[in-house]
């Protein structure tokens, strides 16, 4: 027998060693995996050796302050499928393309991915998943869903906004609530072999936890009112646009934000406007995104405008405060006023104003008694006043997207600029930042944050959290905002803004009519701001008409649109009419009775609503009248609406 060489007891020994050495680490690791990684690994292991099918949680609702559901979830179901699963792909796709309505091409190539599982179709309804599941088709799969419905389809769409597929929020109140309203979805786990296929009919049900509700400030008779009066004066003036704001100044509970032209939540993704739509599907995807997106943008928050004679009342309480003016003191029109180097007319140039106090320079929107105003006052102390009004910063609306007033810097501000400052023009403001400054002068001297979240409840009912917004700032005394109140009710009851009168009724307010940039472009913004009852306001609202085609003064065109807004929203507050002499022989004042209409055939309900010289509101779908108001045998100013919400 060959002695072995050296060399090769050397190879061999290291040979050994090294094997030795690989034992060992391989042990070693075992353990380290048994002791250390098993609580990461173990769940890995899981999850290749079993499928999950997602179960959609029910996104909470949101309802208005009398819980009535703006956007509620309704039950559906979904299609998946498990490709390795199906028998007969070719049979199974012919299927579920007759019950769903879909390609035959997109259905086959879905069960010939080498997947997991892959989604036919989702939020099919309830009657079309029975019948799938009755087939009991081998590989596919019917669970529950949810959808999400707005019963109203397009009241304050660009405020309560639209939840996608996927079920969270895109825009608006769906997007900013999204953590308390999407819940958490569940699963239905399913074990595998690595390749998906099913080799237990066991399954594991992990159950969604569902959102909870907001409740908000939002009244949706109220909305109704806002929706109904605005739509009917832009195309009466064939306007651009519109939008109205509904508040509660003494704390900022917002009613009502309606824009026009709106669109249906049910369906976001269809162009509201004709012109559009024809040619659509010529279009490129950024100008499809675009257009949707401007559909979408509710211009009460996110877009700035220059306020015009509304901003007065900012300039007068700023004066009054600082005691730069009285309410005896005159003032002399000439049609101008010079500041600086420059002449700066007065709305009524070449004809003036000529001697007037304060109270009737305001009465008559006089921008010479402004610039005098702001002139005594100073740019810096003028400046001042604009900071703690809250127009360099942003109201705080529980909204997405909100824009700040874009403002000159201090240092900028000259005569010239001081002056048109002084009654609205230069800078340019929200209209939510208007109103919310409004509502200090006329409140007491606070600012408000304007919202419309009050609190969250769970699917039972129960309140779980509450939204808080303390009294801000007082940035003007009692004694100014008092002094405002009683100024601007006399603007309504013998100035610029009587068109906006309501015989009974004791109103504050002001006109605006703001010139759009290009200067002499032809295009205005006709606005008139207002509060009741005078004496303590609880309601606050503010009306826009863009560029009004013909008449285009904030009082001939926005007054009317506040009076019937008022008209109709101050009864349902339950504030009453008090009557002087002389309004009582007014035809307005005539009053007529509400017929009894609940139960009946909507036409027969319109005749009857007709016959009493009322006019209606209609809410809802359907052909009975469900419920109704004011109730029957009230009485109300002829012409007043009923509101009657109507179903199946």
């Amino acid at each position: 027998m060959e002695k072995i060489s050296v060399k090769i007891k050397k190879k061999l020994t290291l040979g050994l060693i090294v094997t030795l050495l690989c034992g060992i680490a391989l042990i070693c690791r075992l353990v380290y995996i048994e002791l250390f990684d098993a609580g990461f690994l173990q769940p890995m292991a899981y999850e290749q050796q079993s499928r999950d099918r997602l179960i959609s949680p029910v996104r909470g609702s949101i309802l208005d302050r009398n819980n009535v559901g703006i956007a509620v979830s309704e039950s559906v179901c979904s299609v998946s499928a498990v490709p390795v699963q199906v028998i007969q792909k070719e049979e199974t796709a012919k299927e579920l393309c007759q019950m769903l309505d879909l390609e035959y091409d997109d259905v086959i190539k879905k069960l010939s991915e080498n997947v997991a599982l892959v989604r036919i179709k989702s939020k099919i309804d309830i009657e079309t998943a029975h019948e799938i599941r009755q087939k009991a088709l081998p590989g596919i799969n019917v669970d529950d869903d949810v959808k999400r419905v707005y019963p109203f389809k397009n009241l304050a769409a660009q405020v309560i906004g639209f939840a996608g597929r996927d079920n969270q929020g895109v825009t608006g109140l769906e997007a900013k609530y999204d953590e308390y309203l999407a819940g958490k979805p569940g699963k239905i786990l399913t074990v595998t072999d690595s390749r998906g296929v099913k080799i237990s009919d066991e399954q594991r049900r992990v159950p969604p936890q569902n959102g909870n509700n907001i409740v908000t400030t939002i009244d949706t008779t109220i909305q109704r009112y806002a929706e109904q009066t605005i739509s009917k004066a832009v195309e009466a003036k064939e306007a651009k646009r519109g939008i109205i704001i509904v508040l509660n100044p003494q704390n900022g509970e917002i009613y009502a934000m309606a824009n026009y032209p709106d669109f249906d939540l049910n369906e976001p993704f269809k162009i509201n406007e004709p012109e559009l739509e024809s040619i659509w599907d010529t279009m490129t995807s950024k100008e499809k995104n675009d257009a949707l997106n401007q559909m979408w943008r509710n211009t009460a928050i996110n877009d700035t405008y220059e306020p015009g004679s509304t901003f007065k009342i900012i300039t007068s309480s700023a004066g009054l405060e600082e005691k730069a003016v009285t309410v005896n003191d005159s003032f002399v029109c000439n049609g101008y006023y010079i500041a600086g180097d420059r002449q700066i007319k007065c709305w009524r140039y070449p004809r003036t104003h000529g001697h007037e106090t304060f109270i009737q320079g305001v009465q008559n929107s006089c921008n010479p008694v402004f610039m005098a105003v702001a002139q005594r006052l100073g740019a810096e102390k003028f400046y001042d006043y604009m900071v703690k009004f809250g127009f360099k910063s942003k109201t705080g609306v529980d909204l997405p997207g909100e824009a700040v007033g874009i403002i000159h810097k201090l240092e900028n501000i000259g005569p010239v600029e001081l002056a048109t400052m002084s009654f609205g023009q230069s800078f340019q403001i929200t209209p939510l930042q208007l109103l919310r400054a409004a509502s200090a002068i006329v409140n007491g001297g606070n600012l408000i944050t304007p919202h419309f979240a009050k609190y969250v409840t769970d699917e039972n009912g129960k309140v779980v959290h509450e939204f808080e917004y303390p009294l801000g700032e007082q940035i003007i005394s009692k004694e100014t905002s008092d002094t405002m109140r009683m100024i601007l009710e006399s603007v309504v009851s013998e100035g610029t803004g009587n068109k906006a009168y309501i015989p009974g009724f004791r109103l504050g307010g002001k006109t605006a009519t703001s010139e759009k940039l290009p200067r002499r472009s032809g295009k205005y913004i006709a606005s008139f701001m207002s509060f009741a009852p005078a004496e303590n306001p609880q309601v606050m609202a503010i009306v826009l008409i863009d560029e009004p085609k013909g008449v285009y003064y904030g009082g001939t065109v926005a007054g009317p649109v506040m009076k019937e807004l008022m008209s109709n929203i101050l009864p349902y507050f339950g504030i009453e009419p008090i009557y002087n002499d002389t309004e009582k022989e007014l035809d307005e004042t005539k009053k007529a009775v509400v017929p009894y209409v609940t139960g009946l055939d909507i036409k027969e309900a319109k005749k009857l609503i007709d016959d009493a010289e009322l006019t209606y509101v209609l809410n809802g779908e359907g052909n009975i009248v469900k419920s109704q108001f004011p109730p029957e045998g009230a009485e109300v100013n002829i012409k007043s609406s009923v509101i009657i919400t109507v179903g199946e």
